[in-house]
This record gives C-alpha cells, structure tokens and sequence, in this order.
C-alpha cells in the first residue's frame, strides 16, 4: 500500500468517527449514524473527483466502503470509551482535515492542476465532508465560522509546495505537511485564535 492510499484511509477512518460522534450526539438510529458517518468520510472526496472529472474513488475501490461500515460498527460498540464525545470529535476531525488535504494536493497534482487550484482541492477535500455532516445534523458548519478551520488545510497545502522545493524526500513533505495542518488547528484552539468578524458589535447583539 503507498503511502497516499494509506493516508486516504486513515482519513477515512477519521472522519468516519467524526460523523459517528455527531450523529451520537444527535440521538440518531443506527441507519442514521451510519449515514452520517458515510458522508463525513466520503463528501469530500466525492466532490473533488466530481471537480476534476475523475471517477469517484470509492465507486471503484469498495475497501472505502468497508472501512466506513467496519469503523462505524467499531465506534458504535466502543463508544464508551470515547467519553468526551466533544473532545473526540474535534480530534478526530483535525486529524481528518490533515489527512485530506495531502489527499487533495496529490489528487490535484496528479491531475496537472497548477499549486493554486491543488491547495483549493486540499481544503474541499478536507472540509467539505464536514460540510454536509453538520448540515445534515442541523449544525453551522465549522468552516463558515470564525474557527481557523480551513485556514489550516491552506496553511499545510501551502507548506507541501514549498517543501517540494528543498531536497526532502517525497515522504517526508508529507509527513510535514499532515503536521502543519494539526499543529495550526491545535494551536489556534489552545489559544482561542479566530478569524476576525465582519460583524460589529451591535450586529451581533
């Protein structure tokens, strides 16, 4: 397995969880969480192919098929031991939104997009999955709050066209760019950073 595809699962796996916790939290039936956690994982994936006028991946490849049935069998019978539902979703989604976005870059790559438009498929395919899950779960959206959300793919999408610059090998201007992206949105959390308001005061009150 390269390492691209590993990653395309493992994001798959994170997300997976995000959209169970969501769903969890909503009190939805098990064909809801089920759904919801299906959307999560491929949304994003899914609209970017659609852009690029690739073919679906997980219409061709069922192991993405399995591994959201089997990681939301798993997260429904462990769900006990994620006790902090809101903790774990936002672990779980950070992890997924770094592992996306280098899915997303490569896939625009691939195609022969230029740095501008993969950086652009790096955050669609990182946040758009998120998008429809909290829609659906009559959530705003994380990426259309003031949260340092997107911003974070951008910033790791970024970093991995300058560090194809230097003589670091492939793997690890992957590997420093999955941690670019977790190391912003961390760090924008810990320190209550945001993007700021259009809004005054008054408006928002």
């Amino acid at each position: 397995m390269d390492l691209i595809l590993l990653i395309d699962i493992l994001g798959t796996i994170a997300f997976a969880i995000s959209g169970v916790l969501m769903a969890m939290n909503k009190r939805l039936d098990p064909f809801g969480i089920l759904i919801i956690a299906f959307v999560a994982a491929i949304g994003g994936g899914t609209l970017r192919d659609i852009l690029i006028n690739a073919p679906v991946v997980w219409m061709l490849n069922l192991t993405y098929v399995y591994v959201v049935f089997g990681t939301t069998i798993l997260a429904v019978v462990f769900r006990k031991r994620l006790t902090y539902i809101k903790r774990s979703l936002f672990l779980f989604d950070t992890i997924g939104i770094a592992f996306y976005t280098i899915v997303g870059v490569e896939k625009g790559i691939a195609a022969g997009f230029p740095p501008l438009i993969c950086i652009a498929l790096g955050t669609i395919n990182a946040c758009f999955g998120g998008v429809i899950r909290d829609i659906l779960c009559n959530e705003i959206p994380i990426i259309f709050r003031k949260e340092i959300y997107a911003t974070a793919c951008i910033v790791g999408g970024s970093a991995y066209f300058i560090l194809l610059q230097t003589p670091l090998q492939s793997d690890f201007v992957v590997v420093i760019s999955f941690v670019s992206v977790m190391i912003v949105r961390l760090l924008a959390i810990y320190f209550n950073l945001s993007l700021p308001s259009v809004y005054s005061k008054k408006e928002i009150e």
